[in-house]
């Protein structure tokens, strides 16, 4: 994950185009998942669809962070590039730059959902929100600790020198996998306020969303900070 902070340069452009298709890809099948199980094969939240909606996101990023992760990193998600922001590992432009190229990225992913899906299945688009009975609370705590996990695994494999970064994407899909297991039926599993923006932007599906916002920050954020201080910086 680790680069030139020069944001002015040719690399980070290309960085940030990287990002951009990658998190419009993202959005496109994972999302696109999401309607496509609800709205054309009409499936309730059943295991079956659970375990797909899963597989979509977490093979996605997969194969999206080992085909960007030399050129941008393979953030895709705005957590994890706060994460990176405030341990240092990229300055303040060029973390504006790739946010910005997600959130767009995820709103164009989720526009092209419209032109694909027919209008009377598109429901929501796949935007996120909270399951029956959870809280705003109760849902905030989970996206904190789902992103925790996530955020927590970027750095064991991607950003540790000693980590195993070959099996960097690999083992962020899993997690991905892992943590919608348990979250799709608490909040969806936002984990990433660009895949929960662009589909409620282009829906206009509102409800609660700052949890996808406040949660993943604050979790990609913790867990960025326990990494770089607890096992990071305090190897001799």
């Amino acid at each position: 994950m680790a680069m030139t902070n020069d944001a002015s340069s040719p690399a980070a452009w290309r960085a940030t185009a990287a990002e951009f298709i990658a998190t419009l890809l993202f959005i496109f099948l994972g999302a696109g998942t999401v309607v496509v199980t609800g709205g054309l094969i009409k499936e309730g939240l059943t295991s079956a669809r659970l375990v797909a909606i899963a597989l979509a996101h977490g093979l996605a990023i997969a194969l999206l962070v080992s085909a960007t992760a030399k050129i941008s990193g393979g953030h895709i998600n705005p957590a994890v590039t706060f994460g990176a922001l405030i341990t240092g590992k990229i300055n303040l432009p060029r973390a504006i730059m790739y946010i910005i190229a997600q959130l767009v990225g995820a709103v164009v992913g989720a526009g092209l959902l419209t032109l694909v899906i027919p209008a009377a299945a598109q429901g929501n688009l796949g935007a996120h929100g909270l399951g029956a009975g959870i809280t705003a609370g109760g849902g905030l705590v989970a996206e904190i600790v789902l992103t925790f996990a996530l955020v927590f695994v970027v750095f064991a494999t991607a950003v540790d020198p000693k980590g195993l970064g070959h099996l960097a994407p690999f083992a962020i899909g899993v997690t991905i996998v892992v943590d919608h297991l348990i979250g799709v039926p608490v909040t969806g599993a936002g984990m990433n306020p660009a895949r929960s923006f662009g589909p409620a932007l282009v829906a206009a599906a509102w409800d609660n969303h700052w949890i996808y916002w406040v949660g993943p920050l604050v979790g990609g954020g913790l867990a960025a900070l326990v990494y770089e201080f607890v096992f990071l910086r305090t190897e001799e």
